[in-house]
């Protein structure tokens, strides 16, 4: 058998030579037209639309284009949009180490329906789910005529916005953190456990440096979904000018209004948010994966920090 795979193999008793694609690779020619077809579709469906966003933007000169930036609404804009995401992902991290926490170490009654829940913003339209607040705090809706009564102003307003902010971002880290955390096992919180180290301490010097970089991940993602969310977004928040209008928003009122260079300009800072992100997201890839490579292959189970282990009495 060992004689029959080396022979296909090409005479080589390993797959490290020279031939060590005959047994699965394609033909040259069915790759490079892959190679070319993947080419093709991201030139025409990426590159360019990128590429014209940036040219549309300066096509009128680059004191029409911050001229667009630093106009009251656009900036009025661009200040909402930060402060949401400033507001949401941090309450996101909170809520989605703790839902990681509980559902990979722990097994507990309706575990099951937690992660359903979680799960639950992929599925759902963001535009239903812009609805679902404007039916709860709505003036027509259920809490409408309290929050009225008490003078609380959440729909057509920031709080309203950060509602829904935070119900289409919340799955993203906690979606990174689950398959890590039960991929890692409960075996060095375990031992941290049983040398003395309380809850926290645990959980700072173990889970934490364990998982930063897969948490590092879900923030850069989380944050940008915040920064580009329109669906839910454009329902909640009445759409009042240098008030309720995020950076999404503000586009498509200066595209409605016949201006292209103030839409794309203010499209292209977006784009370029995304781009930053883009650079992050790829940063934390390569030193996660860099880290993993230069790892011990097998960590010993009670591989506490001295720091932990001081704590035992």
């Amino acid at each position: 058998m060992a004689g029959a795979i080396s022979g296909r193999l090409g005479g080589h008793g390993s797959a490290s030579g020279p031939h060590r694609f005959e047994a699965t690779g394609e033909a040259p020619w069915v790759r490079y037209t892959l190679i070319a077809v993947a080419v093709l579709f991201l030139t025409l469906f990426l590159f360019v639309p990128l590429a014209s966003v940036f040219y549309e933007a300066l096509r009128k000169g680059v004191q029409t284009y911050w001229e667009a930036l630093v106009e009251p609404d656009a900036l009025a804009a661009i200040q909402l949009t930060l402060t949401v995401a400033a507001i949401a992902v941090p309450l996101n991290v909170v809520f989605g180490v703790a839902a990681a926490w509980a559902i990979a170490k722990f097994d507990f009654r309706g575990k099951n329906l937690l992660i359903t829940l979680i799960d639950l913003p992929f599925s759902v339209s963001p535009v239903i789910s812009g609805l679902v607040y404007v039916l709860l705090f709505g003036a027509q809706g259920w809490l409408g005529p309290w929050l009225e009564a008490h003078d609380i102003k959440i729909m057509f307003a920031v709080p309203g916005i950060v509602l829904a902010t935070i119900f289409v971002t919340f799955p993203f880290v906690a979606r990174e953190l689950i398959p890590l955390m039960q991929a890692q096992g409960s075996e060095e919180e375990e031992a941290a456990i049983v040398l003395g180290a309380s809850g926290w301490q645990t959980f700072r010097h173990i889970t934490l440096p364990n998982i930063r970089w897969g948490l590092l991940y879900g923030v850069i993602l989380c944050n940008a979904r915040a920064m580009g969310e329109f669906g839910a977004v454009s329902v909640v928040s009445g759409h009042i000018r240098g008030l309720t209008n995020t950076m999404p928003l503000h586009v498509e009122i200066l595209y409605n209004e016949y201006n292209f260079a103030a839409a794309f300009a203010v499209a292209s800072l977006l784009t370029l948010l995304a781009l930053i992100t883009l650079g992050i997201k790829t940063l934390v890839e390569f030193r996660a994966r860099k880290e993993t490579e230069e790892a011990a292959p097998e960590r010993p189970l009670a591989s506490v920090p001295a720091s932990v282990q001081g704590q035992a009495s």
